[in-house]
């Protein structure tokens, strides 16, 4: 069975990819595949861009891949940052730079407008070209100072309400029993196997 090639080089979201889908998948990352051309993330979905990035990093490994674009919707932002979740500061914008965007654009914002969402779509594509997609989210709220030392991206900004924990507060297991990215790849591992078994 040929591996799944993960269409990131975030060594979080890997690693985080990996403990949801278990050890019977074999995964690669873009990491693996120094000549891969770079892939411009614009579309104005999260669909599209994952779609886009799969299709891509199949064609050019012949290999099954899977590419999720996921982000952070601010209701009191209109939806911001969304799709341009990872570059919201700028092109190069680290975590810490996007962070201080947000709650600088958020300002006093009072706690019951701070409502916000991350969503994901993954995209998982063949090198014939098959596409399937798969969905997930999760609700919360953007507190006024992180909290918490784990995760990732926005995860010290963004608050569980049910279990009053942030992102960055809980547990890798945890996060990924309710995160957006875990319930979306709940969602895709049926699809994925599919895949790898008509590979």
């Amino acid at each position: 069975m040929n591996p799944l090639i993960i269409a990131t080089r975030n060594p979080g979201k890997l690693e985080e990819i990996r403990l949801l889908l278990g050890p019977e998948i074999r995964l690669r990352s873009l990491a693996d595949f120094a000549d891969l051309p770079e892939i411009v993330e614009d579309g104005d979905t999260f669909e599209a861009n994952a779609v886009k990035k799969a299709c891509a990093v199949a064609r050019h490994t012949g290999c099954p891949a899977l590419a999720d674009d996921s982000g952070l919707e601010v209701d009191a932002l209109g939806g911001a940052p969304g799709v341009h979740s990872a570059r919201f500061a700028g092109e190069n914008a680290t975590d810490a730079q996007n962070n201080a965007k947000l709650l600088h654009l958020l300002g006093e914002t009072p706690e019951e407008k701070r409502t916000a969402r991350f969503r994901c779509v993954i995209g998982i594509t063949t090198p014939d070209g098959a596409v399937r997609t798969a969905r997930g989210r999760c609700e919360g709220r953007i507190l006024k100072r992180p909290r918490g030392r784990g995760g990732f991206g926005y995860d010290p900004l963004f608050l569980v309400p049910a279990l009053k924990l942030t992102f960055a507060e809980l547990s890798p297991g945890e996060k990924n029993r309710i995160s957006h990215r875990g319930r979306a790849l709940k969602a895709a591992k049926p699809l994925i196997l599919d895949a790898l078994a008509l590979d």
